[in-house]
């Protein structure tokens, strides 16, 4: 009896360390915020739902999938907490993180300085470049035949600043459109109410169809973040702790490759 007692005991410390293994350590910098997470039990992140690949609400399963939703379930399971996904999009993902209503934001952030300042980012998680979709029946193959025609860009995305410092950069002129959500955009374009929908490529793969296709040509490497409230660096020093634990053993690979996703290179003059 003893002896099966003991090989209890044995089997139980057994699952108990086989539970924890998936559980990334702390330091010390950062278990304030961390610990505040896991005594809460749960993870809160705001995610797209509107973006294939990315962050997507299937109606057909009533899940979210995309590369994004993988990495905020990895960081909840090493945290060792439920994770609760919160609908964002490039409107509210600011006030939502100001309010304290998700603890990350993992939808296509764009890591710029002006967001530097106001947020705590953490390193790439993925790199893209802005790309066109224009209609398959238009006569538009590069990026200079969209002179002097409109393009569709959404509302509080970094697109247009960059378009507009494109098109002063190339001698061109833009005119815009700025809307809510890509699939307005989307509709937009095939309604020939714009030329052209600009946004993120690997963004705009989800809206490929019959009636549209993606130009090969595209400008200024984007490096996506994982941000949260300037005052979480201990938060975001833990999530770069995961990013290069998950680059270095290729876990980060192996989610783009799920869903057909090929990380663009990195810029390096910037």
């Amino acid at each position: 009896m003893k002896f099966k007692r003991i090989a209890v005991a044995v089997s139980l410390l057994l699952i108990l360390l086989i539970s924890l293994a998936g559980i990334q350590k702390v330091s010390a910098d950062t278990a304030k915020e961390v610990q505040k997470i896991q005594k809460s039990g749960v993870l809160k992140v705001g995610v797209k739902q509107d973006v294939p690949n990315f962050g997507y609400y299937s109606a057909e399963t009533g899940k979210y999938e995309g590369m994004e939703i993988d990495v905020a379930r990895k960081i909840a399971k090493s945290l060792g907490v439920k994770l609760e996904l919160v609908p964002v999009t490039t409107q509210t993902r600011e006030p939502l993180m100001d309010n304290g209503q998700v603890d990350l934001i993992i939808a296509t952030y764009t890591i710029t300085p002006e967001r530097q300042a106001s947020y705590s980012i953490s390193k790439p998680y993925y790199y893209d470049q802005i790309g066109f979709l224009v209609r398959k029946s238009s006569k538009i193959s590069k990026i200079s035949d969209l002179d002097g025609l409109t393009i569709g860009v959404s509302q509080g995305a970094t697109t247009k600043v960059s378009l507009e410092a494109y098109a002063k950069e190339h001698h061109l002129k833009f005119k815009y459109v700025q809307l809510g959500s890509y699939p307005e955009l989307a509709v937009s374009l095939y309604s020939k109410r714009i030329n052209a929908f600009s946004v993120d490529k690997s963004i705009l793969t989800g809206y490929v169809s019959k009636q549209s296709r993606l130009l090969k040509a595209g400008f200024n490497t984007q490096e996506y973040g994982i941000a949260t409230k300037k005052s979480n660096t201990g938060l975001t020093k833990y999530v770069n702790q995961l990013l290069d634990k998950w680059s270095a053993d290729k876990s980060l690979e192996k989610i783009y490759n799920k869903y057909n996703l090929e990380s663009a290179k990195p810029d390096r003059q910037k």
